[in-house]
């Protein structure tokens, strides 16, 4: 099932995420559907322009709210308008003006920022040690908890494009209503890492993960038999690589499971151009990409919006594919012991498949759950079903986070999820 506005599907996937998150009061109906039905069908200025507008319009609301004492209200206009300017630039490299994206991205960002301040138990910011710098975060303590006083952590991984403001959405607001403290980080190549530190992806995501698990473990208001990770999108292969290596989560959700990222790279390339790569002939692929990039506009841009987080960009192609090619779990995630659940959307269009893949490899402990199209729950990262998605995925993780409920999964899996070999 889907509400289909769009015939360009990148357009329809970018229109349901904006609807997805009404569920978590980041984005309100009227103006999601009435935004996307200003909007030309496969335009990209239009796209960015109309929902920059609504944006504007939202922002300047939350600022006379600010400016009034009106905290409730410029909280939900803060939060709406930061999902109205993310899902600006989901479109910005495809327009005709790709260099508004930071100013776009700041301005979003600002939003996100006002919002922290704003909710009912504000947010605190946090610095993680990170090599010779520090990734920006923010730590939520759970509504009904005392200053300092310790609960298990929901730990939300960003993946590759996602605004920080969306973890809210995609599991901070389910846990902080259960009563958990969360938090969410800017990984290499996330958000302001990206944009304001410079910081590229990076494939080893244990040398970024366990910092950041560290940092938290140090906070006596954690619980430190108590904290769980959620990998979003391309965490799907972040959160596994790095639990190869870090044994110390209670327990892991990946929405979805990815095995290899570079499948969505490498899936509409044509024969001869996947022949090149795995045969090593940069000049003949550098050469036929140019071509394909010469002819097809629409090419040029998505390569720049993907490749612009690996920071290769300004090199040869063949260099950005050879880099996005090291993203795939190998033989480590064979020790795996930490509890995992994999989410399997229907109709996964980015890495279809892989989150059995990854099922099926998994040694330790591990749940699947099946999320249908019938059943408005279908394509990547289930965005029109919010509330099955949650569910499903904290009440699995219950029994890991809660005392009375460890070693649940030895005598079987929650209802919620279903098993598959």
């Amino acid at each position: 099932m889907q509400i289909v506005a769009f015939e360009d599907d990148d357009f329809q996937f970018g229109l349901e995420v904006a609807l997805g998150a009404t569920y978590r009061q980041a984005a309100d109906i009227g103006e999601v559907l009435a935004t996307a039905g200003r909007i030309e069908d496969g335009d990209a200025d239009s796209w960015v322009e109309e929902w920059t507008a609504t944006a504007g319009s939202v922002w300047s609301a939350a600022v006379e709210a600010e400016n009034q004492g009106r905290w409730l209200s410029a909280l939900a206009h803060f939060r709406r308008a930061a999902t109205y300017y993310a899902t600006a630039m989901y479109r910005i490299y495809h327009a005709s003006e790709p260099e508004r994206e930071l100013a776009l991205w700041r301005r979003q960002r600002a939003c996100w920022e006002h919002a922290v301040d704003l909710f009912p138990v504000p947010g605190e910011r946090v610095s993680i040690a990170y090599e010779d710098t520090t990734l920006p975060g923010y730590f939520f303590r759970a509504p009904d908890s005392d200053p300092g006083e310790r609960r298990p952590l929901v730990i939300v991984n960003n993946g590759s494009d996602g605004a920080t403001s969306q973890m809210w959405v995609h599991g901070g607001a389910a846990a902080s209503e259960r009563g958990y403290h969360w938090m969410t980080f800017d990984g290499p190549g996330q958000q302001a890492a990206l944009f304001e530190q410079g910081l590229p992806f990076r494939p080893d995501w244990e040398a970024v993960l366990t910092p950041v698990l560290d940092a938290m473990l140090a906070r006596p208001d954690v619980d430190p038999d108590h904290v769980a990770v959620i990998g979003i999108s391309q965490a799907g292969y972040w959160v596994p690589r790095a639990l190869s290596f870090e044994n110390r989560f209670a327990a892991a959700i990946v929405d979805p499971g990815v095995i290899d990222v570079s499948t969505s790279w490498l899936d509409p390339l044509p024969e001869v151009m996947r022949n090149q790569l795995r045969d090593g002939q940069q000049t003949a692929f550098d050469r036929e990409m140019h071509l394909a990039e010469l002819f097809s506009p629409e090419t040029a841009a998505t390569l720049r919006f993907r490749g612009n987080p690996y920071g290769v960009n300004g090199s040869s192609t063949y260099s950005l594919y050879e880099t996005v090619g090291a993203y795939r779990l190998g033989e480590e995630i064979e020790h795996i012991t930490t509890p995992v659940l994999i989410t399997d959307p229907e109709g996964e269009q980015f890495w279809p498949g892989q989150s059995q893949q990854l099922y099926d490899r998994l040694k330790g402990p591990k749940d699947i759950v099946c999320f249908r199209s019938q059943e408005g729950a279908g394509r990547h990262c289930e965005p029109l079903a919010g509330a099955q998605r949650d569910t499903r995925i904290f009440d699995w993780l219950e029994q890991y986070l809660a005392d009375d409920h460890r070693g649940v999964m030895a005598s079987g899996a929650s209802p919620a999820v279903s098993r598959r070999r």
